[in-house]
């Protein structure tokens, strides 16, 4: 792979993932990490990424509000966004995790609507907190700079005490075969005990990700109720689902 090549696939990855591993990276396109390494620090130096210990993040994981304009397939979350809204009714105890999809909802919740959100997604909370009637609960305990949610064993004991009635699940892979799918071992973790934790569980991805897989499995699709994406629900590429059980929409 010549530089240009690699740079761009590194790119898409992360902007599709929001978060990729250096070991990862190497191994998918068959370079050693150095060259990875300088990679990743040439498209950090032109503001393309934000590089980490081991890796790299999008820009959405950037401080402060992110422009729609570098949100990655901004008008598709938008969508997906709008679904998930309908599904939220007065009263809901609602589990979510963080990502920019779910930050996309928060802004869209209507102004009337009373119900409680549980994260520990911090600029989940954000979004939250500036809604006029929704209450709003961090679970506590340490935070995860490279995600910007709280993980730890503190965090899935106080999970593992709520009973949720819906659970909203950003997703960064997914196929019928493997599952949903992490990069995070922590993140992981935190999923886990929400689904547990909570009636119905859906996901919401961009097609893009649809028949994709990372190295750490957070559930068997069977363990999840819905999948949202911004396609019609009739589309060819949601029929394995479909036959997995998963309602779509």
């Amino acid at each position: 792979m010549l530089k240009k090549e690699r740079q761009a696939f590194i790119l898409h990855q992360v902007n599709l993932h929001n978060k990729v591993l250096s070991a990862n990276l190497s191994e998918e396109m068959k370079v050693s990490e150095d060259t990875v390494r300088r990679d990743l620090q040439e498209l950090a130096d032109e503001g393309r990424i934000i590089k980490v210990h081991g890796g790299a993040l999008s820009q959405s994981f950037g401080f402060g509000s992110v422009p729609a304009a570098k949100i990655y397939a901004h008008e598709h979350k938008k969508k997906i966004a709008q679904k998930v809204v309908s599904l939220i009714k007065d009263g809901m105890f609602v589990l979510t995790t963080g990502g920019t999809t779910i930050i996309e909802m928060a802004r869209m919740l209507p102004p009337q609507l009373k119900a409680t959100f549980i994260t520990g997604s911090v600029p989940a909370v954000l979004e939250y907190s500036q809604h006029p009637n929704i209450e709003v609960i961090l679970i506590g305990d340490k935070v995860s700079k490279i995600s910007k949610i709280t993980v730890g064993g503190d965090a899935i004991a106080k999970i593992k005490q709520i009973k949720a009635d819906l659970c909203l699940m950003g997703v960064n892979s997914i196929d019928p075969v493997h599952g949903i799918t992490d990069n995070d071992w922590d993140v992981v973790q935190v999923k886990k005990a929400m689904i547990a934790a909570s009636q119905k569980t859906v996901c919401l991805t961009i097609s893009e990700k649809l028949n994709s897989f990372q190295p750490i499995q957070v559930c068997e699709v069977a363990d999840i109720d819905m999948l949202i994406t911004e396609l019609p629900p009739a589309d060819k590429l949601l029929q394995p689902y479909i036959d997995a059980g998963l309602e779509i929409l």
